[in-house]
């Protein structure tokens, strides 16, 4: 006979443990705002804005509802992260530009200061050679005095140029790390970019051995940017592209053909490709969790992939045209 006392134990056990969860995804949530790195006001603050409101929609709802707020955390830290990136990669061109005006003053700098110099000391031995003249020697003392101050400006002049020099150099040099360190940021920005439907035919054309072609149709981006907007359905299509990436071959060849057709040049043989074309039509369709005003909404894609051989050499020109005929 099972014990009452015993049952009234383990539920406050398990109701004791559910509080600790709960306390502790709050803590996370609320640790994720406090050390968000300080980027742009609107970026970060954005950022808080969300994860408060996430932390009071958790701290309020049931445990059933709590696991429906992973989605949310998880898209807004990506858009957190999406949007820092493009900041930072903003902010490297600025750099950079900074950088390359300061190199060309420098430079400048460097070039001007030895010919101001020469026609500096040539004029001071004109003085000299004049101070050194029988004729002048009433005013010779003068001459020599005002020899000895332009050449006095001259050493101090050359050595604030040096020192400004220096100081652009550093400051160059601490430019360019700046710029290091931000370009290693944004790099993971580039997993996310897709060759051109011109990029994609010329690598079919210049292809020089033969493979699959994987053609996908993804239906809902246009249906997501309508019943949402446009920035949903830029979501849409950048976690699909993630998920697809993923379970791709690293030597595979990723690109736009329309607004709702990629294509893949997969190095594998036609039966390879077959099964990873299945695969993606059963695992990529369905929703995908995305952010529209700090609130998780649940666009659908379905996606279609039809796979077409092609070989090297003069028949890639057919092959082009076929996928075009195949996504019509």
């Amino acid at each position: 006979m099972i014990s009452i006392r015993s049952s009234m134990s383990e539920l406050e056990k398990c109701e004791r443990l559910r509080m600790l969860v709960q306390e502790c995804y709050l803590s996370a949530i609320q640790n994720f705002a406090q050390y968000a790195v300080e980027l742009d006001e609107g970026i970060t603050g954005e950022l808080r804005n969300h994860l408060a409101e996430l932390a009071r929609e958790a701290e309020s709802c049931s445990p059933e509802a709590i696991s429906e707020t992973r989605s949310t955390l998880r898209a807004v830290l990506r858009e957190f992260r999406d949007k820092a990136n493009a900041y930072l990669n903003q902010l490297r061109e600025e750099l950079s530009q900074t950088a390359n005006g300061l190199q060309r003053l420098v430079e400048s700098l460097t070039e001007n200061d030895g010919d101001h110099e020469t026609k500096l000391r040539s004029a001071l031995g004109c003085l000299r050679t004049l101070a050194e003249d029988s004729r002048a020697a009433g005013i010779a003392p003068f001459i020599r005095s005002s020899g000895d101050a332009i050449e006095q400006a001259i050493a101090e002049f050359r050595q604030q140029n040096q020192l400004t020099v220096s100081q652009f150099l550093a400051e160059i040099n601490l430019l360019h790390k700046r710029i290091d360190a931000l370009e290693s940021a944004v790099s993971s920005d580039s997993l996310t970019k897709l060759f051109s439907r011109s990029d994609m035919e010329a690598r079919i054309r210049a292809a020089q051995s033969g493979g699959s072609l994987l053609l996908l149709s993804v239906q809902g981006l246009e249906r997501a940017a309508t019943q949402f907007s446009r920035e949903v359905s830029q979501q849409l299509a950048a976690a699909f592209v993630k998920r697809l990436r993923k379970n791709l071959l690293p030597e595979a060849i990723l690109g736009y053909w329309s607004k709702e057709e990629f294509l893949v040049i997969h190095p594998a043989p036609m039966n390879e490709a077959k099964i990873a074309a299945k695969w993606v039509t059963q695992h990529l369709s369905g929703s995908y969790a995305c952010l529209q005003g700090g609130k998780t909404v649940r666009p659908s894609i379905q996606v279609r992939v039809s796979v077409l051989e092609f070989s090297p050499g003069e028949v890639a020109a057919r092959t082009v045209e076929q996928v075009g005929e195949l996504f019509r």
